[in-house]
């Protein structure tokens, strides 16, 4: 048995399903992996389940491999959700200081965040995340922790993110048969940002960009916290099928030309560049132009920047972030994507690989890792401390949720 806390993420992929199991060192809270895991994504369409009983195959088979490869057993883990039907919005509570003397306790915050909640939300939906970003005492905003402080009002500004409720029940019921419990489920867009962005980047202004399989997730931090997150439902998929369309291959085929020749800079390729697919496939024996899937894998990544440069508009961000875009997510890799990004959103561009851990790294510090790494930095900050941070508001103790807080407003200061 390893020394320390053994933690596990689940990450339910649309491609692949990820496991890592990691143990956390207990003198300096460091996470050192142990083993992974990884199986096809069966019975799971853009994140979400559409056959439980493919999907609890794939999931129990990724846990096993983890499993084998750390020595370990995984009792549960802390789960990634994505997928399109993912939203987020901005509220604010607002209450009077209850104690005479006008100081701000831990209750106070308790039923500050317990009124931003109270907001109408279809019965369809469900409550996933409740981060606060900022506290306002009276006149005076932009606190971070306001608890010892004075004052007559208190305001916090939070960010909700909310999951439809079949699709939720259906990944807990898929996780849950394949054996294990699940600690608490984390949104995607939140949990890839922890594993590649330093503090201060988020101090600075920064957004992440996760392309993934079937989404793509955007993440904007500022001032140390979050400022605004969405998915868009685009990704490395639409990619492939639109290879695939337009070069009349099979998906297979045309994931792996896209994979080992494709590119963002169609203008770099020779016109006359020929791909001979017989020697990739035993189905497809044409030749297609190189240029031609160039071109084709430009135009769909166009349009996902076109709407991440959207999202940043609506914010008011576009082009005012000085930290950057940070791509990350399977398809990140892709060659010129980092230039295209630049180009079409006016801002520094970089690769966020996850780093920091130690163990067997060299088998997880890429891209693809990046929210099932994430998933590990939550638990190790909120292991041990007794609250499940998934907020199912018919079930939440509110009284229980300040010790978490003050460890998440100690990892947010720069």
């Amino acid at each position: 048995m390893s020394k320390g806390k053994i933690i596990a993420s689940l990450d339910v992929g649309s491609h692949k399903i990820r496991t890592i199991v990691g143990v956390i060192d207990e003198q300096t809270n460091q996470i050192q992996i142990l083993g992974m895991g990884f199986s096809p994504s069966e019975g799971i369409r853009k994140s979400m389940i559409v056959d439980i009983e493919e999907a609890v195959r794939s999931i129990s088979s990724a846990l096993e491999d983890a499993e084998r490869m750390a020595g370990e057993p995984i009792n549960q883990v802390f789960l990634g959700m994505g997928g399109h039907h993912l939203e987020s919005t901005n509220s604010k509570g607002v209450i009077a200081i209850s104690h005479p003397s006008g100081e701000i306790m831990d209750e106070d915050i308790d039923r500050s965040l317990e009124a931003a909640q109270a907001m109408a939300i279809p019965n369809n939906r469900r409550i996933l995340r409740i981060i606060p970003k900022t506290f306002s005492v009276d006149e005076q905003t932009g606190i971070k922790y306001p608890v010892g402080m004075t004052g007559i009002r208190l305001e916090v500004d939070a960010h909700i993110v909310t999951g439809m409720t079949p699709a939720v029940k259906n990944l807990e019921k898929s996780v849950l048969h394949s054996g294990v419990d699940i600690s608490d489920i984390i949104p995607n867009t939140l949990a890839a940002s922890e594993a590649i962005l330093s503090k201060r980047q988020k101090e600075l202004g920064v957004v992440v960009v996760d392309i993934g399989c079937g989404s793509t997730n955007i993440a904007v931090y500022e001032e140390g916290t979050i400022l605004h997150s969405q998915v868009v439902p685009i990704g490395g998929e639409n990619v492939t099928n639109d290879v695939a369309i337009g070069l009349k291959t099979s998906i297979e085929t045309a994931e792996k030309i896209k994979i080992e020749y494709g590119t963002t800079t169609p203008e770099n390729i020779d016109s006359k560049e020929q791909i001979d697919l017989s020697l990739i496939s035993k189905i497809d024996l044409q030749q297609v132009n190189r240029k031609t899937l160039c071109q084709i894998m430009e135009a769909r990544y166009i349009e996902i920047f076109n709407m991440v440069l959207k999202a940043l508009e609506d914010i008011g961000r576009d082009g005012m972030l000085p930290a950057g875009v940070v791509l990350t997510g399977g398809a990140a890799k892709t060659p010129g994507l980092v230039d295209m990004a630049r180009e079409k959103l006016k801002l520094p561009v970089q690769i966020g690989i996850p780093q920091g851990f130690e163990g067997l790294t060299d088998k997880v510090e890429d891209t693809s890792y990046s929210t099932a790494l994430g998933l590990l930095i939550w638990a190790s900050r909120y292991q041990g401390q007794g609250v499940n941070m998934n907020f199912d508001l018919s079930k939440i103790d509110f009284s229980r949720v300040t010790d978490t807080f003050k460890s998440w407003f100690k990892n947010l200061m720069p």
